[in-house]
């Protein structure tokens, strides 16, 4: 039998004493892991009631490595456009050995154009964009591993005789998220684990759920086997969960095609709604293992999805 780990997104971030009692409310219930995300000024998030999607990522991981003991943690996913590599290399180095070697480093492409132009920084076309994002996982494996690297790229270049810092960890996990067939392939080369996420996104970086349908994932799952070659079983395979309902509190199969604007028989199949009975789930997420090789789950319902936890495991 698979062994299955659960992990919480979001919280009461910009709230120190909120977040404390959260993260240990998490760690208790049974969860593997606690992540952030990276997003500027987010709208509909409010940073003073705890919204999850506009504080800086890397600050609560701290407050919450403090307060736990074994909870492992990260930013889930870091925009690598916002980002100098060498410089984001230090900083990981920094906090995992902060967070006494208990980061995950998530990272993806970035989309959201406007939240680059709020900030006055270009974001890339994709195609340029993922190039890059294969210089800067190739920058930070060196520089987190060996902690001294020397590369010229397309878009970055790095020359650098010692990081000055090491992790704690022998190796930072890298978490790499995102559903285009570069960005899998690169997946297949740097990750430790893999995220399917199901948003896809339109030229003006609007998410949506282009990315649910199984025949998708299917195909992404054969892309990832076969860019990882030798590396396949050294790759956890995980879903980034969108809708989470249980028994009474699951939303109808009408209210769901009406919010996601999908078909009833995509919204069965796909690993990123999880709705219905406890038995239900279960039986979904066996299913999505042999479909898929997923074994790992990011929620936002700690206590909601808390039966599912204890059902499965």
């Amino acid at each position: 039998m698979p062994r299955y780990r659960f992990a919480i997104q979001g919280g009461s971030l910009a709230d120190p004493v909120a977040l404390r009692q959260e993260v240990q409310t998490i760690e208790a219930l049974g969860y593997d892991e606690f992540y952030t995300s990276d997003h500027i000024g987010r709208p509909g998030s409010d940073a003073r009631s705890g919204g999850m999607f506009v504080v800086e990522p890397f600050s609560p991981l701290i407050v919450a490595a403090e307060a736990t003991e074994g909870l492992r943690l990260g930013p889930l996913v870091l925009n690598a456009e916002l980002y100098n590599p060498g410089l984001l290399a230090r900083h990981v180095a920094t906090v995992d050995r902060l967070t006494g070697g208990r980061l995950i480093l998530g990272l993806g492409t970035g989309y959201a154009i406007a939240e680059h132009d709020s900030i006055g920084m270009p974001i890339r076309p994709p195609g340029p964009r993922v190039t890059r994002f294969g210089e800067m996982l190739h920058i930070l494996r060196g520089l987190l591993d060996d902690g001294a690297l020397t590369f010229e790229g397309e878009h970055e270049s790095i020359d650098m005789d010692d990081l000055g810092i090491e992790p704690q960890q022998d190796r930072v996990t890298f978490l790499i998220g995102g559903h285009g067939r570069r960005v899998v392939r690169l997946a297949g080369q740097f990750a430790d684990i893999f995220q399917f996420t199901g948003l896809t996104h339109g030229e003006d970086g609007s998410p949506r759920a282009g990315g649910f349908a199984m025949a998708d994932l299917v195909e992404r799952s054969r892309l990832l086997r076969d860019a990882a070659g030798d590396r396949n079983g050294e790759i956890e395979r995980s879903a980034l969960v969108q809708v989470t309902g249980i028994g009474g509190d699951a939303p109808t199969s009408e209210q769901l095609v009406e919010r996601l604007k999908l078909d009833p028989e995509v919204i069965a199949e796909t690993p990123f709604v999880l709705c219905g009975s406890v038995e239900q789930i279960v039986d979904k997420i066996e299913r999505l293992h042999e479909q898929l090789g997923i074994t790992h789950y990011v929620v936002r319902d700690p206590e909601g999805f808390a039966p599912i936890m204890e059902a499965i495991q």
